[in-house]
């Protein structure tokens, strides 16, 4: 239990510092944004309290708000994200259900299942982000674009983030 939680809390602060020093600074043509911080929430165990999923969603939120100077943006889109996600495992769950400590990855589900959960987290949470971010409807197709070119290449990141730990026998992060 205890290695447990020392093992997530290594992952919430090198997925921040992924984030905030590497990901932040790439912005190809204004539209591609890669926010990898958001496997975290995605890869909680199935099992995790929905109030505990949304005060974990709430403080990764604020961290990356801080370091960002966004003013609650990412605080917003985290909160949703952790709120669409106990109805996205359940559109996707197996046939006989979740194994009390499953924990989403590729390993435990295959890539279809986790592809499938990935995008529609990251979509939900990108939505949030980017229209909030403008918050007018004047743009709409442009911040679409920008939705979908993000959620592209964040879905392409944390696939490789899972890839690249896959070899690992307990791949958790």
């Amino acid at each position: 239990m205890r290695t447990d939680i020392l093992r997530y809390i290594a992952r919430f602060v090198l997925l921040v510092i992924l984030q905030i020093f590497i990901l932040n600074n790439i912005q190809l043509g204004g539209y591609i944004n890669p926010y990898a911080y958001i496997l975290f929430l995605i890869v909680l165990p199935v099992n995790t309290n929905k109030v505990a999923s949304l005060f974990i969603a709430f403080f990764m939120g604020i961290v990356i708000d801080t370091f960002s100077n966004s003013m609650g943006l990412h605080t917003s889109a985290c909160l949703v994200l952790a709120f669409v996600r106990p109805a996205a495992l359940r559109l996707l769950s197996p046939r006989d259900g979740y194994e009390a400590d499953a924990i989403p990855s590729i390993n435990s589900f295959g890539i279809r299942w986790f592809l499938l959960l990935t995008l529609i987290l990251t979509l939900a949470h990108h939505f949030t982000l980017f229209y909030l971010e403008v918050f007018r409807l004047s743009e709409f197709f442009t911040t679409f674009v920008r939705v979908m070119a993000s959620s592209v290449s964040t879905v392409a990141t944390v696939l490789l983030i899972q890839y690249l730990f896959a070899g690992q026998p307990d791949n958790r992060l």
